[in-house]
């Protein structure tokens, strides 16, 4: 007899277990429970009661027992591997409370893993899709028939804060399927009209996968694995691609070109601005770049942050070590360089865009290590380092300050950054949501690391409204750790919908906000002084005191040189050292903190949108 289903689904935090589960129990339902593990092993804030009210159920002495005699039900969790110990924590904790209530599991718990580097099934997507099928094998098998539980809304899966004391006591009397996660989160959302379940935390990249096959025997179940695609074995030295093929899928929609296995290029928005004569980057502003000559790369598109105003919507893979195939940095810079020059002769013969800069873009002049990911992350980061130099291109390297030991080895880069998002542990911990255990005294680390490096340094604070707007003694602190050439204090940008972040534009700061800040900062630590802002991009430079000589800053750079000095360091084998005041240039009157044109290159265009001439930041 072929089994019906009405199926539909629940938003858990508007679902009272105290009330409907009992319900659905005397109704001989079947309940299929899809949640996340977030940090510390948390459940997320729509779950947090469904998954307290369980837990602390299946432990009170005062709750019978036999509550959820004849609940049927089976679960599917939304992990990450990376966070070791509290992996699936929480599905795996829900699945001993039902069953202590007396529920039937009538199918394995599924992990799924969204890192992908370590999953057999190349994801958390896969895994889902192996599961369910499995699922759907048993239930096309079984004459009972079920009704899965009604639905009201689809979406549940936010950072929790509230805690619970069954997590890490998980003993699961029966060998749960090992299924992997996946590398990133997905661009777009996953839930659809006719989902089983919302899957926000779906958004993996593929690879491999295994699926299970369910066989009944004797009113037991067990578990098979066979063969859909082929199977890459792992093996002491990973061999895995960072990039599968629907990560590159997503990133290449949002405008990247994939190099290699690893890393990538893309096109900046100043750049294209810059070839159009309608101004620069605020590094334009602040250091002298050529916006249009600026080429924006990565060699590792892996992070092990998923900071909350992450602008890629968490599309890249995550990770605290490098698992990965190694590409080699001749193949990275030469592929980074091609896809460049490729991108820019888009631009010729369109309409706005001036021959000379045209002709000054084909030129790379220089390179922001930034874009997404970790680039410092990457093993070949100094020959990759070596090589840019050697084409005469400056390098200005991005760290989101989680690899302490590496800032030390790395050779000297034109100017160095380190991402300080917060001022304090658990302000880090909630606003950058590091994988790292250790995550603060690694931060702590890296700045201290900072100090020791002689050439130009930068902290990269980005100012996120009800976040961290308003941890200035702290901030002030932290400087005195790594006592950096340079703050620059961006607010932060607003980059629509993430499954991952519940910031909205009430979270971006006006920039007189940012320059606030900047003052009061500023008046706590008597070494530095306002530099330079780029009100375009909501962006303001403190510059140590040092660089203003003769009562004339000097926060541009001199870029030959730089190069002058880079060659001899080589040459020397890195005993010579040179300081961030040896390749110093005077900042132009118009980019200097005060001057009218508020950090506008006054030979530059200035650009308005349709009826917002006169409006800042229009």
């Amino acid at each position: 007899m072929q089994s019906s289903f009405t199926v539909q689904v629940i938003d858990m935090a508007s679902y009272d277990p105290e009330d409907r589960l009992v319900n659905e129990v005397e109704k001989h339902t079947l309940c299929i429970f899809v949640i996340s593990t977030y940090t510390d092993g948390m459940p997320p804030d729509s779950a947090a009661w469904f998954f307290q009210y369980i837990t602390e159920s299946s432990t009170d002495c005062r709750v019978p027992k036999h509550l959820l005699t004849g609940l049927q039900y089976t679960i599917f969790g939304l992990g990450n591997s990376c966070y070791g110990t509290e992996f699936n924590a929480v599905a795996k904790c829900l699945d001993r409370g039902l069953q202590k209530l007396s529920g039937k599991r009538i199918f394995q718990t599924g992990l799924g893993d969204e890192d992908g580097a370590s999953s057999e099934n190349g994801g958390l997507e896969e895994d889902f899709e192996v599961w369910v099928d499995s699922f759907l094998t048993l239930l096309s098998g079984n004459n009972t028939e079920y009704s899965v539980v009604p639905s009201e809304e689809k979406n549940f899966c936010r950072d929790n804060k509230s805690s619970t004391n069954n997590l890490r006591n998980y003993d699961a009397d029966t060998k749960v399927a090992s299924v992997y996660e996946s590398s990133s989160e997905d661009e777009v959302g996953a839930s659809t009209e006719n989902s089983i379940a919302d899957l926000e935390d779906l958004g993996a990249m593929a690879k491999e996968m295994i699926a299970k096959s369910v066989v009944q025997n004797d009113g037991s179940l067990a578990l098979q694995r066979r063969k859909k695609t082929k199977i890459v074995q792992k093996t002491a030295k990973s061999e895995k691609e960072m990039v599968t093929p629907v990560i590159r899928k997503n990133l290449e929609k949002q405008g990247y070109k994939i190099i290699g296995s690893h890393s990538g290029v893309k096109i900046c928005r100043w750049t294209k601005a810059m070839l159009r004569g309608r101004g620069g980057c605020y590094k334009h502003t602040f250091y002298g770049i050529n916006s249009h000559q600026c080429m924006e790369t990565t060699p590792s598109l892996a992070c092990a942050n998923k900071c909350v105003f992450c602008w890629r919507h968490h599309t890249n893979p995550v990770g605290t070590e490098w698992k990965w195939q190694l590409d080699d940095p001749n193949m990275i810079v030469k592929g980074a360089m091609e896809n460049h020059y490729k991108m820019i002769k888009q631009f010729k013969g369109v309409p706005g865009v001036l021959p000379e800069r045209f002709l000054e873009g084909m030129q790379i002049k220089h390179c922001a290590l930034s874009l997404v990911g970790e680039p410092i992350m990457y093993p070949g980061i100094n020959d990759m380092v070596d090589l840019l130099h050697s084409k005469e291109i400056s390098t200005f390297l991005v760290t989101n300050a989680q690899f302490p030991e590496a800032i030390r080895s790395l050779k000297p880069v034109t100017q160095l950054y380190v991402s300080v998002d917060a001022s304090d542990k658990e302000s880090l911990k909630r606003i950058d949501r590091p994988l790292f255990r250790d995550y603060w005294q690694r931060f702590v680390d890296s700045l201290n690391a900072l100090k020791d490096k002689g050439q130009r340094t930068v902290y990269r604070l980005t100012l996120v409204k009800s976040f961290n707007s308003d941890e200035v003694d702290g901030y002030a602190k932290l400087v005195e750790l790594g006592s950096p050439s340079f703050i620059e204090v961006k607010g932060v940008t607003y980059c629509g919908t993430s499954k991952e972040s519940t910031l909205t534009m009430q979270n971006v700061p006006w920039h007189q906000e940012v320059v606030d800040f900047v003052q009061t900062l500023c008046a706590k630590m008597p070494s530095y002084e306002l530099a330079s802002e780029h009100e375009h991009s909501n962006c303001v430079l403190l510059a140590h005191k040092k660089f203003k000589i003769n009562n004339t800053w000097h926060t541009w750079i001199d870029y030959p040189k730089f190069h002058e000095l880079i060659s001899r360091y080589d040459a020397s084998g890195g005993k010579q050292t040179f300081t961030d005041l040896d390749y110093i240039a005077q900042t132009p009157d118009w980019a200097v903190y005060g001057d009218s044109n508020r950090g506008f290159d006054p030979k530059e265009t200035r650009f308005y949108r349709k009826k917002c001439k006169n409006l800042s930041g229009c």
